[in-house]
């Protein structure tokens, strides 16, 4: 992972003592940080710094303005503050910061006479034109590390033909005789509304980010109409932290000349847009930073910890040293994680544990194969029914997964058919309005009530299986007999193919989603239909805890750790043991050094997670035994609630991980007890 090229601090910056590294280090820019072996990234950042205050000082005398007291209110300003957010990228910048505002284009809501209608629509015609040939322009100066972003434009190109959102225009254009803007607008928002009320979303990533979308959209529709072309060509001519309210993959990639030292926005989530292009392109980054806009003034010093999500504003020097000593702690310890990132995983008595990812788009594949991932635990194939008024046919549903089972061959793929419904929404679909989605007509409920919808998706599986190993996964099954439906049906889809002399292979392993509290009891039962199961453990919690996943104020209760979530996982893997299916999970849990300990104490030898965590993850498993990870898991089945389980973990697993804990900067580092030995793992256990 190269380092930045070492940049001088902008003129009429000075350098803080606290930024250099010698007497002279003010003349020649901030130290530059350790060199990385040129190799793919895990999402750690190199440490990041733009020397200088948030005010240059006057270069001459004369040019002094008159001292004037400032206002309580400016000082008041200046004071030093903290920003809460969510790490987005990993690492820490500090530097003054560069507010780009609301990138939402003003403009005045106005009624047309009737002569304009034409001209008005021609006006949206060819600002979709323009705002495509913008997209594409960005796309083909992309920098090479963000190449994974390309599909994200082609998707935006997509949403500005949608059928849904020219009809909606057109009609608020001719009828409503509305000017072209307030057209756009309206009809976006009527998009946006359907996927709830912004306060009913909660904290749920996939709404969020859909919703996002298309806001992105409307803007760029919005700017050409206006002709505001500034937001595609942000330019940076010195090393900034860049504050807005939302940044798309073409706000990025359009800071050609400079990349910016961090981003921190006001909308944003883990899986959002701007996070996966930090990652990309190795900045640091702080999303959903709700007042970020309010409480950030350009020139004001930072400090953004995409470890934490904490922004400091006005940051005292001791907080800056902190910040630096931080970073190079960080940097150091993933340059370890990257030089192991293709050994084996393999716990410390030699038992195999496969790491594998989970995915939604394409690109997605790249990544976690240069993460260490041995394969695909999970691909999401929603994204390709949502934002769309018609379903994907069968070719191109056949050339996404030939993709993405190509992208990581020889390893396994595991398709998951459709999850529409409950939280996601598809419009294509036609489904009643129910009181309780997450209880409703969802997953292979739906599938099964819209069978020849069901049979495309299958027979593009059955065609992807010639290009590699290929397994399919059923979510929220609840019932034999949906699985035996299912059956029947990948049956059908199987002699159509073949009807059709096109390759495939002749046996493809057929799973099931255990994300039902019923699924779990029953697991002796479904291992009779089911070839292996998949733990689902994000929505076993909801179900098992009858807890929504995305209320807030029931957050903390809705704990993996709750001990009926891990009996029921037990019972799981106690009965694939027993009948010889497979067992992986695919939740959360996954990505939690701790957990993934626990988990495999409790027979699971495959775990699914996003790519970037699994270094971290490998490093803690080849740390213990399994019978070490099974003594602990038999303490924690024994506890009579989530909070007695993690004093477990914290005193049996934490300590040995002081230093990984710290590495991912989790919270409870700040409560541990004191490490058997200070001294790190020599890179041998790696």
């Amino acid at each position: 992972m190269p380092t930045r090229k070492g940049s001088s601090p902008p003129p009429g910056l000075k350098v803080p003592p606290e930024l250099t590294a010698s007497p002279k280090a003010a003349d020649r820019g901030p130290p530059a940080p350790a060199e990385l072996p040129a190799e793919p990234s895990s999402g750690a950042s190199v440490v990041r710094d733009a020397a200088g205050p948030a005010h240059p000082p006057p270069s001459d005398s004369k040019d002094r303005i008159p001292s004037v007291p400032p206002s309580s209110t400016e000082v008041e300003r200046q004071q030093s503050r903290l920003l809460k957010g969510i790490a987005g990228s990993p690492g820490v910048a500090v530097g003054p910061a560069l507010v780009l505002g609301d990138l939402r284009a003003s403009f005045v809501r106005r009624h047309i006479p009737s002569a304009q209608t034409q001209q008005e629509l021609d006006r949206v015609k060819q600002a979709v034109h323009d705002a495509k040939q913008t997209l594409r322009e960005v796309s083909m100066r992309m920098p090479k590390a963000m190449h994974d972003a390309s599909p994200i434009l082609e998707a935006y190109e997509m949403m500005l033909a949608d059928p849904t959102l020219h009809e909606g225009i057109e009609k608020r254009i001719r009828h409503d005789k509305k000017c072209a803007e307030w057209a756009v607008s309206e009809a976006s928002e009527e998009i946006v509304a359907m996927f709830g009320p912004a306060e009913t979303v909660g904290s749920d990533a996939y709404i969020l980010e859909r919703r996002h979308d298309i806001e992105f959209v409307c803007d760029r529709l919005l700017r050409a109409l206006v002709g505001d072309t500034t937001q595609h060509a942000v330019r940076l001519d010195e090393p900034m932290i860049v504050v807005a309210r939302d940044l798309s993959p073409a706000d990025t990639a359009s800071m050609v000349r400079e990349p910016a030292l961090a981003f921190v926005t006001c909308v944003g989530t883990r899986t959002s847009h701007t996070s996966i292009m930090a990652r990309a392109l190795e900045i640091p980054a702080v999303v959903g930073v709700a007042d970020a806009l309010a409480q950030i003034r350009t020139g004001d010093m930072l400090v953004v910890d995409g470890l934490t999500g904490l922004v400091t504003v006005h940051p005292t020097e001791e907080s800056i040293r902190d910040a630096r000593t931080r970073s190079e702690q960080h940097l150091a310890f993933a340059r370890r994680l990257l030089s192991a990132r293709h050994k084996p995983c393999v716990t410390a008595d030699g038992v195999p544990v496969a790491l594998k990812a989970n995915v939604e788009l394409p690109a997605e594949a790249i990544l976690a194969v240069d993460h260490g991932a041995q394969g695909i635990g999970l691909y999401r194939t929603e994204f390709l029914y949502i934002d769309r008024t018609t379903q994907p046919g069968e070719d191109e549903q056949y050339e996404v997964y030939r993709a993405i089972v190509e992208a990581v061959s020889p390893q396994p793929v595991t398709l998951r058919t459709f999850d529409i419904g409950g939280d996601k929404f598809a419009s294509t679909f036609q489904m009643p309005a129910e009181m309780n989605p997450a209880l409703g007509l969802r997953a292979v409920r739906l599938a099964l009530r819209q069978p020849e919808v069901f049979l495309t998706q299958l027979r593009a599986m059955v065609r992807a299986s010639a290009h590699g190993d290929v397994r399919i996964m059923v979510p929220m099954v609840a019932s034999v007999h949906e699985m035996r439906e299912v059956k029947r049906l990948l049956a059908q889809a199987v002699e159509h193919v073949k009807a059709r002399g096109l390759s495939f292979e002749e046996h493809i392993p057929l799973g099931m989603m255990i994300e039902v509290p019923a699924a779990a009891v029953m697991a002796d039962v479904f291992a009779r239909e089911s070839e292996f199961f998949s733990l689902g453990t994000n929505d076993l919690v909801q179900y098992a805890l009858a807890i929504d996943r995305a209320s807030q104020s029931l957050a903390a209760q809705a704990s993996p750790f709750n001990p009926a979530i891990l009996r029921l996982i037990k019972t799981v893997t106690d009965c694939g043991k027993k009948y010889g299916r497979p067992v992986s999970l695919c939740g959360a849990m996954a990505s939690d050094p701790l957990a993934a300990c626990l988990l495999v104490g409790l027979g699971l030898r495959d775990l699914s997670m996003e790519a970037a965590a699994i270094p971290e993850i490998k490093e803690a498993i080849r740390r213990l035994t399994v019978a070490e990870a099974e003594a602990i898991a038999e303490q924690a089945l024994e506890c009579d609630s989530a909070e007695a389980v993690e004093e477990v973990l914290a005193r049996e697993l934490a300590p040995r991980f002081i230093d990984l804990l710290a590495g991912l900067a989790d919270d409870t580092i700040l409560n541990l007890p004191s490490p058997r030995s200070s001294a790190p793992p020599d890179d041998s256990m790696l």
